[in-house]
């Protein structure tokens, strides 16, 4: 198997028993989240059923042609914006940053390293002064809008250079039948925002993954807000591998009728006094409207000091709407900071609304007051003030598309 991490088994047995025949053997699930299987190549895979546990919430067969089926891995078309001290090109294959921030934990991610024919590389660089000190920030927008809706690969890989400061923005809309792997590398003291936006047409599929590698004293603000497609998947994985590296993984979606937004989140503390904080909204309206959190913080044995908090909120506004949460802790040092998770999913606040209502606010205006100021939490903290107000103007557009509260 090319570039293949195996997972080790063990089998427990009592000193009475004997050992059974090799070909009787069970591995034992893994158990720790850094353990599980990956690899560059989709055949190493077997195929997905559903009742693996990485599966068990995704409807899989609405995306069986990302996992099993042939996929387009040819550069497409992009827009990007112009900005000092950056660049993107196609790079091969065999270019050394190509996996230098992780590797394909599940087949789709596998399917679409598989196939990419060429990657395209993001490059920031510091921009220093001649005095050596560091540049303006800048505002970086990557606009896709014409994938089409024929199953496709992407890789893409973000180089940001040590001290480097910058906010990426990754547009995704129009047509699309994508799986994909984006990976960001992080130097020393570099401070990246990603804001990953999913605005797909209706019968959009994505399944992505992000891998991020952080350099000592490097900061990540990775930021999903995901409001269109049919099926999207984005499963953002963070190693925080330098000392005192810093990273704040937020999320906010918005699920309509039979619509499926998913995310499964790992942070993994592996360098010295590092920090983590994850906090991810949803609402959900319509039948058959799903979301699924998964978030798995693992704090390894090296990383003492560590600081991490994770959170999951997610608002029911209608019956036949469903959100599973499942926060997951793994902490294998005592030598720590702090370390917590909180998961809950609830309906409206009646006292709220009631409130809003005394003050001769609509039922149905306070509901959408309600929702906005719920997301909005989460659309602050991106840092664009331009981006932000177009943000929650299309947030205002989901709230109006269908009565807030209908058919409770």
């Amino acid at each position: 198997m090319t570039q293949t991490q195996q997972t080790q088994t063990a089998q427990s047995q009592t000193e009475q028993d004997a050992p059974a025949p090799t070909h009787m053997r069970a591995p034992v699930p893994v158990q720790t989240r850094s353990g599980r299987f990956t690899s560059t190549e989709v055949s190493d895979f077997p195929a997905v059923t559903g009742r693996e546990p990485m599966w068990k919430y995704t409807p899989v067969a609405r995306i069986q042609e990302l996992t099993t089926g042939e996929l387009d891995g040819s550069p497409y078309a992009y827009d990007v914006t112009a900005a000092k001290g950056f660049s993107s090109l196609w790079v091969g294959r065999g270019d050394s940053r190509v996996g230098s921030a992780g590797t394909p934990e599940d087949r789709a991610s596998a399917n679409a390293w598989t196939a990419f024919e060429q990657a395209l590389l993001l490059s920031i660089s510091a921009d220093r002064g001649a005095d050596g000190s560091v540049g303006d920030h800048r505002e970086i927008t990557l606009t896709r809008s014409t994938l089409g809706g024929a199953p496709r690969a992407a890789h893409t890989i973000v180089e940001v250079a040590p001290g480097a400061v910058a906010t990426l923005i990754l547009q995704n809309s129009g047509p699309a039948h994508l799986t994909e792997n984006v990976e960001f590398v992080l130097g020393k003291d570099a401070d990246l925002t990603v804001v990953s936006l999913q605005e797909w047409d209706d019968d959009a599929l994505h399944v992505a993954a992000h891998f991020a590698e952080l350099a000592e004293g490097a900061r990540l603000k990775h930021v999903a807000v995901t409001l269109g497609g049919a099926v999207v998947r984005l499963n953002p994985s963070v190693h925080l591998g330098g000392a005192r590296s810093n990273a704040e993984l937020l999320g906010a979606y918005f699920a309509d009728s039979t619509q499926h937004l998913e995310q499964q989140v790992y942070v993994f503390h592996d360098g010295p006094e590092t920090r983590s904080r994850v906090t991810y909204k949803g609402a959900l309206q319509g039948e058959g409207a799903r979301a699924v959190w998964i978030g798995d913080v693992l704090i390894g044995r090296k990383a003492v000091g560590t600081d991490t908090y994770e959170q999951n909120r997610n608002l029911v506004l209608t019956d036949g709407a469903r959100a599973d949460s499942v926060p997951n802790l793994e902490i294998e040092t005592g030598d720590i900071v702090g370390a917590g998770h909180a998961s809950a999913t609830g309906r409206f606040d009646d006292e709220q609304l009631f409130y809003l209502q005394s003050r001769g606010i609509t039922e149905d205006e306070a509901r959408r007051l309600v929702v906005r100021g719920f997301l909005s939490e989460i659309v602050q903290q991106i840092g664009s003030p331009a981006l932000q107000e177009r943000l929650q103007a299309k947030i205002e557009d989901e709230l109006q598309a269908t009565p807030v509260g209908a058919g409770r």
